[in-house]
């Protein structure tokens, strides 16, 4: 069961994110499934769970100080080319590929989107 039925992020920037997500999140499997005008994209795998979206208020998107999303990975090949895919695009290494030591075979890495999002995937199979 998800607890969640997707996450939002904000960008300024629709074809830009555009371009990022297709990459990064492709390395997970997800793709873009829909596209909402000139005013977001979703991405997902058999349904809706992570959108882009200028905010509605018209306003500047801005970066929740804290705020991270993460997303869970396939396997450890996934976060390590979500990673790489990342870095190419020109965005920060916010924490390289490796063991986190807070959970049994947590395999992680960090990263920000070219908005400056937090970005995480996270893998909990054994390598």
């Amino acid at each position: 069961m998800s607890i969640f039925t997707h996450v939002t992020v904000g960008t300024n920037d629709l074809n830009q994110a555009r371009a990022f997500y297709d990459t990064v999140l492709g390395t997970l499997g997800l793709k873009r499934i829909a596209d909402l005008d000139e005013n977001g994209s979703i991405w997902g795998v058999d349904a809706p769970s992570f959108f882009v979206l200028k905010p509605a208020n018209g306003q500047p998107a801005t970066v929740g100080n804290g705020v991270t999303v993460s997303f869970e990975a396939p396997d450890r090949a996934s976060i390590d080319a979500f990673h790489a895919a990342a870095l190419a695009a020109g965005c920060p290494d916010e924490g390289a590929p490796a063991t986190r030591d807070w959970a049994p075979n947590a395999y992680a890495a960090y990263t920000r989107d070219l908005d400056g999002n937090k970005l995480a995937v996270y893998c909990f199979k054994p390598a």
